[in-house]
């Protein structure tokens, strides 16, 4: 057999990101989701032969079709000598759900419905936003309890203990991975909506110091709401206008952290760092989105990174601002109000936008402190100094505390100076 000249050490954690929730999300069909464990498994077998037969006899020319062949024989085997199946699970089991071994297949077109089927499933009300999207991590992504722990900045056993609810919920529900019909989609489009969003945010507004971790929970809520938009039932205009936010924010990513880990600053970002491929591919989504009447949170979203995005500075903040003001008028939050703020202070000035965030009254969050120590910086350097430390004290991010206390040092610079 022909071989790649690539090694295995190199390929297989990529692979395994890329594969391994295809799999599991096609197996899911033959077993259903309340036997997700026997597909799960037979998946990791299937990475594990791999690993020992890739270093032995080097890497196949190629490995993703060498995956799903030792994952169909892997299910053939099952469905044929193990007695748990004909005892525990075919019993249990609609009769069409049980496939006859050979008809088993990965083909593009299954593996798309199958990955399209599995986000809905994960996307189950009956669990918390948390647990959806932890769910989502491991199922749909291949992430593992340690990084999802490291994501969400905590302890492993929490996540285990939130991944078991949400799997018990998911297996009792007895949502049936087939093809969704078009009640299913209108049932769960907006929590999937959600989810994703919520999956692409945990990595653009990461608080972990991980890179690696951070841009990967944004590409896998690119890559999963891709699926959404290639989909006919689910190509709609919120959707595209969500994909259209999130190729605009992640066009960015690589300019907002320098080398030492420190956020930079929209304002003193190296606009040569954004990416121009993903910036007109977010102008084609959002194109997309603008077919027929209705306006989502993600349309306006996604008008924001938009204009973010643009190099003229004409009219530019007046845009933004406006658009915060419907935002905020269809759903507001803490964030959305200081994100506000900031538009208004390009807009009015920094005197008129300490007015504005002070009646906000957000006294325990770190960003209200961080944003009012910016727009003191150049009027009052004490207030400014004051705001930036009391926002130290409140983040839990060492990146944040880092930035923070550098922006301090510019300020008593000044203050020398």
């Amino acid at each position: 057999m022909q071989q790649n000249a690539i090694s295995p050490e190199v390929i297989l954690p990529h692979l395994f990101r890329q594969e391994y929730a295809k799999i599991t999300a096609v197996l899911c069909r033959y077993f259903g989701l309340q036997h997700i464990e026997i597909a799960e498994d037979i998946a990791s077998d299937t990475f594990l032969r791999a690993s020992e037969n890739w270093a032995v006899n080097g890497v196949p020319i190629n490995p993703t079709a060498w995956l799903y062949t030792v994952a169909k024989n892997k299910a053939k085997d099952y469905f044929k000598h193990l007695a748990i199946f004909e005892t525990q699970v075919k019993k249990e089991l609609p009769t069409e759900t049980i496939q006859d071994g050979q008809a088993f297949e990965f083909d593009i077109k299954i593996i798309a419905d199958s990955q399209l089927e599995m986000i809905f499933a994960v996307c189950n009300p009956t669990n918390s936003t948390e647990a959806q999207i932890c769910l989502a991590l491991q199922i749909l992504c291949g992430f593992s309890v340690e990084e999802i722990a490291n994501a969400f900045l905590t302890k492993t056993e929490t996540i285990k203990k939130r991944l078991q609810r949400a799997r018990n919920n998911l297996r009792n529900e007895n949502f049936q991975i087939g093809d969704l019909g078009a009640m299913d989609i209108q049932q769960r489009l907006d929590i999937v909506l959600k989810t994703l969003y919520l999956l692409f945010n945990e990595g653009y507004f990461s608080k972990t110091n991980n890179q690696l971790i951070r841009k990967e929970l944004c590409s896998e809520a690119v890559r999963l709401t891709l699926i959404l938009v290639e989909n006919q039932l689910t190509n709609t205009p919120q959707t595209n206008a969500l994909l259209a936010l999130m190729c605009f924010q992640s066009s960015r990513l690589e300019a907002r952290i320098n080398d030492n880990g420190e956020a930079i600053l929209f304002e003193q970002q190296d606009k040569r760092l954004w990416d121009q491929t993903l910036i007109e591919k977010g102008n084609y989504y959002l194109v997309n989105a603008c077919d027929g009447q209705e306006i989502s949170k993600y349309h306006l979203e996604a008008g924001i990174a938009y204009w973010h995005t643009t190099l003229t500075t004409e009219n530019k903040w007046p845009h933004i601002l406006q658009l915060y003001n419907q935002l905020i008028l269809m759903e507001y939050s803490p964030v959305t109000a200081l994100n506000r703020t900031f538009a208004f202070a390009r807009v009015y000035g920094n005197e008129k936008a300490i007015h504005e965030a002070e009646q906000l009254k957000l006294t325990e969050n770190s960003y209200y402190h961080e944003l009012l120590g910016h727009l003191y910086s150049d009027i009052d350097f004490e207030a400014a100094i004051n705001h930036y430390q009391k926002a130290i004290e409140l983040t839990k991010s060492k990146t944040e505390r880092q930035t923070l206390t550098k922006e301090i040092e510019r300020i008593k610079q000044k203050q020398i100076g």
